[in-house]
């Protein structure tokens, strides 16, 4: 099958090594003029780092380079990707600089691709473009009076400029991982450095105690398997018995200890609830600085606020709070999330996507149940988005391949619909339109190779419970799922992948 990839980053990348590898002419489209997706040039900020180690960021068939520092940078990782698409012979399929301005259905089946160089046809259109492909900048009353008096608002992503906040007096919006990322690396040269957040998020110190690596406690199986699951099998019937009883006692323990490790009382920043709530949302690592920096003035911040306006006081800028105060405010840099659309696709597709509350209708959260011929490859929040781009990309080459068989229309309906209501519940809202899948990224990675019917093994999945998943462990699939389908015969004709 002719098949057009939209983005280069984990996702289109190891979508293209993957479905060309079982038989595919593929074609990926990339708008900026590198590979990385969110680690492109053009969108990394100062600071950038992983949230994961190398050892379990990466694609499955190449680790990241032996000399890279556990938590490697915005740089090196996208170094590491452009060293993916030439090892593996990616770069013909590529179009940098090329961005997609409209795709849509195709008459008789398919889609059709429209770029600045024009329409072009494929039979089956992976969106890879992620969660995180357009900024989300809250409105703010009075900007215009803020932007007269010389303040310029920006997202996160797009700034990659130390000078433009030097002397300044400078708000970040948000408390993720990229708020504090970049209010460390700001506090060095601005003139203040004040946080806003709405909501503070738990933060987990890279070594508890300054001995036991996050990624033995976060990324294993035992780690995800402290949260709740729709449905407990095997060990986590154990930690989940009497109420979750034993696991609530482990998370209590590690909630303690990162509280006085990080010293959250002494600067007023312990979160409302408990750590077990990070299954409602996401845990966010420390950055570093950040509370270092709180402690000795250098970072303000203002918790459970927000800005609600811009005033003008003897000419100069301040940003009103909700709270009543104001703070004087030269440049605002929103870390404040994405917002999750598709631009290049028609409303009535879109309408046809989601829901009535406007969450993906994705079975596995790549299958669109009514949309044909089109999956997602990544479209998820996951602690391994790398390897969990790379399974889903596994999953559509399987399907396309007819080495697996969907449930009927209904019967997905179903199951998406039960899935979300889930999601919704279990996160109190906060599900990112139903592509959250943390904390339970491993059951994901595992329902979606359940259908392909290649997975590690039982003995490697034993010792996932108490080492970190490394994405190395996975390498066989596709090999094998291209053994498999070789041995299949050939479709009479291009197979329905869906029913509108």
């Amino acid at each position: 099958m002719k098949i057009a990839i939209v983005g280069a980053g984990f996702a289109g990348l190891s979508s293209a090594k993957v479905l060309r590898e079982l038989g595919h002419d593929i074609v990926v489209y990339e708008k900026a003029p590198d590979v990385g997706g969110v680690w492109s040039a053009t969108r990394r900020y100062p600071g950038l780092k992983t949230q994961n180690d190398k050892g379990t960021y990466s694609l499955s068939d190449l680790a990241m380079p032996a000399d890279y520092p556990e938590w490697p940078s915005g740089e090196q990782v996208q170094a590491y990707l452009e060293r993916y698409a030439d090892t593996f012979g990616l770069r013909p399929l590529l179009r940098l600089g090329t961005e997609v301005t409209h795709a849509a259905p195709a008459p008789g089946g398919g889609w059709d691709v429209t770029t600045a160089g024009g329409t072009e046809h494929a039979d089956h259109l992976v969106l890879a473009s992620g969660i995180f492909s357009r900024p989300f900048i809250p409105p703010i009353p009075n900007a215009d009076v803020f932007a007269k008096l010389g303040g310029r608002i920006i997202a996160a992503s797009d700034w990659h400029d130390r000078d433009l906040v030097r002397d300044k007096n400078v708000i970040v919006l948000g408390y993720g991982k990229s708020a504090c990322d970049i209010t460390v690396e700001i506090s060095q040269v601005a003139a203040s450095t004040t946080v806003v957040a709405r909501e503070l998020l738990w933060k987990m110190p890279r070594k508890i105690k300054g001995v036991v690596n996050y990624k033995y406690l976060m990324l294993t199986r035992l780690g995800e398997g402290l949260f709740r699951y729709r449905s407990v099998s095997g060990p986590e019937k154990v930690l989940h018995a009497r109420n979750s009883m034993l696991a609530n006692q482990m998370l209590g323990s590690v909630e303690k200890v990162t509280t006085g490790q990080l010293g959250l009382r002494s600067v007023g920043l312990v979160p409302d609830g408990r750590f077990a709530d990070i299954a409602r949302s996401t845990v966010s690592l420390v950055s570093e600085g950040f509370f270092e920096g709180v402690a000795d003035g250098s970072i303000a911040v203002r918790r459970d606020d927000v800005v609600s306006q811009f005033v003008e006081r003897d000419g100069r800028a301040y940003a009103e709070l909700a709270s009543g105060e104001q703070l004087p405010a030269d440049v605002v840099i929103a870390a404040t999330g994405w917002t999750q659309d598709i631009p290049f696709l028609d409303d009535e597709v879109m309408d046809r996507l989601t829901d009535d509350n406007g969450d993906f209708l994705l079975y596995r959260q790549i299958h669109p149940v009514d949309v044909p011929d089109l999956s997602f490859a990544g479209y998820n929040s996951s602690f391994f988005s790398p390897l969990s781009a790379e399974v889903s990309a596994i999953w559509i080459g399987s399907m396309l391949g007819g080495n697996h068989t969907l449930p009927d229309r209904d019967e997905m309906r179903r199951r998406v619909g039960e899935r979300l209501a889930w999601m919704r519940e279990r996160t109190r809202g906060k599900h990112a339109r139903g592509t959250n899948v943390i904390p339970f990224s491993v059951h994901n990675i595992d329902e979606v190779l359940s259908d392909v019917g290649i997975n590690v093994g039982p003995l490697t999945r034993a010792k996932q419970w108490l080492l970190p998943i490394r994405p190395q462990n996975y390498r066989h699939i596709t090999p094998a799922l291209a053994q498999r389908l070789r041995r299949r015969p050939a479709p009479a004709a291009r197979p329905v992948v869906a029913q509108a």
